[in-house]
């Protein structure tokens, strides 16, 4: 199983510059691909941020939001967030030495708590957390 964070869903359903290579890595990607169900409403926040500060449209935030939709029914399982994955991500908050962010250690904790085999995140803070705990991260090509 690859876990994908929030971030790669947002580059790749916003056409940020990363967009294309992500597309290229999921048409190559045989394993299942997993996020934690936090996701969707860290996506709408995301989607809400860049209609805010105008780098969305109203109009291509309703596709973006419509293409995760589908991306959730397809292609992409949502897990539940378990009371012992907000326990683990509250200890990994409180030892992280590089200031993980709540919102990330919820995933990085749902990630260890299914043994995914590798992470997918565009977040420079959060790759360093998730390599510090034993996971291997996915690169781009």
């Amino acid at each position: 199983m690859v876990y994908l964070d929030t971030s790669v869903l947002v580059a790749l359903l916003t056409n940020e510059a990363a967009a294309s290579r992500i597309t290229l890595w999921y048409a190559d990607e045989t394993r299942p691909i997993v996020t934690g169900d936090w996701c969707v409403t860290e996506f709408a926040s995301a989607l809400a941020l860049k209609e805010r500060t105008g780098q969305l449209s109203r109009e291509q935030n309703d596709a973006a939001w419509g293409m995760f939709t589908e991306f959730c029914g397809g292609g992409l399982r949502l897990l539940p967030l378990e009371r012992e994955v907000f326990a683990q991500a509250t200890q990994l908050v409180r030892e992280s030495k590089n200031g993980l962010r709540a919102g990330d250690a919820l995933h990085l904790a749902l990630a260890l708590h299914v043994q995914v085999k590798a992470f997918f995140t565009l977040d420079n803070r959060l790759a360093a957390s998730v390599q510090q705990n034993g996971l291997s991260l996915v690169t781009l090509p």
